[in-house]
């Protein structure tokens, strides 16, 4: 999916400020045994994620009894959403979920004392009660579940001994509320008056009970910091400061997209990309025709000699390349690592001379202004061909683009493993 414009919500009123980053190839996790049983016939459990990873389960909240049962909050491996109790679905959706550039609101409310057999679990997505199921066995009146019991509770993987189901994508504004079974509208979002968008409130004033949390992830020294007032911190697994980020729900930002044709292998978010043979195409997942832009990516290391192409290319020729290299289309214009601009690097393209090399360790800036139709590249902070962003319809040391496009960020790359990190606002590594 390649999002045109963006799907960040402006002027809410209420900024989401961080999120947690979640790696699943690092086995990232957080978990917390509460030291006493809460009421487990009402609770509701809310937080805002952009999945990064589609086909394969991932754990949103999980605990057990230890032994036979296990409840759980999960994606599938079909992408459908499912809440489990006792080792039993209690619902699981028809509608999938493989949207990798936005985030969606999940909301369980879990209220088995309800006289109304179909009350007693409630899912809602992006402010929207779910109702179209294909599993739809709701608990007995006043079934105990184990979430909110005085055992381990997961976020982000099945439990450690499985050691399995990590989840891959961003977290944010996560809340358990112990004792609470109100709708969510109320509490933790409300439609735009104007986009008619779902969008998160300020939930700092909930009331929140004896086990209830507020993850906000603003603390990037104890991101399972826990600002409800009740302390129920997580303990947090595999998971660093760098895993802080500032994509939110509120400010979200583009990423690699695993969506297009012969994308690469992605980590940390989809901002690492790995290509591992032949060449792979790796695309922004935001599309932008206005403004003024930068994003960056870091070369990290390669086991072969280096064949990288940084640039972008125009939305509607990546929709027609089928199975074609992006950098095979003349609607393409990148920077080599040989120094010189291409647009298509089909044979006999010899590019023409615009900057120094770049090699593993160097950062390839690009700027877009899209307002003068030019295009900017930098190497590890210095403007290529005396380039200079701010010189307008000048252009001076620019690249210039074609009108009446949208256009997205676009990496290609090859020969053996090749590792590049993009930063498009929020990065996986050290920034000055």
């Amino acid at each position: 999916m390649i999002i045109l414009g963006t799907n960040s919500i402006k002027d809410t009123g209420y900024d989401v400020a961080n999120s947690a980053r979640f790696n699943r190839a690092d086995g990232a996790y957080m978990d917390r045994t509460f030291s006493s049983a809460g009421n487990r016939d009402k609770w509701t459990y809310s937080l805002w994620v952009k999945k990064c990873k589609n086909g394969v389960e991932q754990r949103l909240l999980t605990t057990s009894d230890n032994a036979t049962f296990d409840d759980n909050i999960r994606f599938n491996s079909d992408d459908t959403l499912t809440v489990i109790c006792n080792n039993s679905v209690v619902l699981k959706t028809n509608r999938v979920f493989r949207d990798n550039s936005a985030f969606y609101h999940i909301c369980v409310i879990w209220d088995s004392g309800n006289g109304t057999s179909g009350d007693r679990c409630q899912l809602f997505v992006n402010g929207t009660r779910e109702t179209s199921f294909s599993t739809a066995s709701y608990p007995s009146q006043n079934q105990d579940s184990f979430i909110n019991n005085n055992t381990r509770h997961y976020i982000g993987v099945t439990n450690v001994t499985a050691n399995s189901h990590f989840l891959d994508g961003y977290l944010t504004e996560v809340v358990f509320q112990n004792d609470s079974a109100d709708s969510p509208v109320d509490k933790f979002g409300s439609f735009d008056e104007d986009s008619g968008i779902w969008k998160p409130i300020d939930v700092s004033g909930l009331t929140f009970g004896t086990n209830g949390f507020y993850l906000d992830f603003e603390d990037s020294s104890a991101l399972g910091n826990d600002v409800s007032g009740n302390d129920n911190d997580f303990t947090v697994n595999n998971l660093t400061a760098i895993d802080q980020s500032t994509d939110t729900c509120t400010n979200n930002f583009a990423t690699g997209n695993p969506l297009n044709y012969n994308p690469p292998t992605f980590s940390d978010g989809n901002l690492t990309a790995n290509s591992s043979s032949g060449w792979d195409n790796n695309l922004s997942t935001i599309a932008i025709d206005n403004g003024k832009w930068y994003a960056e990516f870091k070369q990290v290391s390669t086991d072969g000699t280096l064949y990288t192409f940084v640039g972008i290319s125009e939305v509607d020729g990546v929709a027609n390349a089928g199975t074609t290299s992006l950098f095979d289309l003349t609607t393409t214009k990148a920077y080599h690592q040989d120094g010189k601009v291409y647009t298509g690097t089909g044979s006999g393209n010899t590019g023409v001379s615009y900057g120094d090399t770049f090699a593993v360790g160097d950062i390839i800036g690009i700027a877009l202004d899209m307002d003068n139709l030019k295009m900017y590249f930098s190497k590890n902070g210095v403007w290529q061909n005396s380039g200079d962003p701010t010189s307008g319809a000048t252009g001076t040391g620019a690249v210039s683009i074609n009108a009446g496009n949208y256009y997205i960020c676009t990496l290609a790359f090859s020969s053996g493993t090749n590792v590049i990190s993009s930063n498009f606002g929020s990065p996986p590594y050290a920034i000055s």
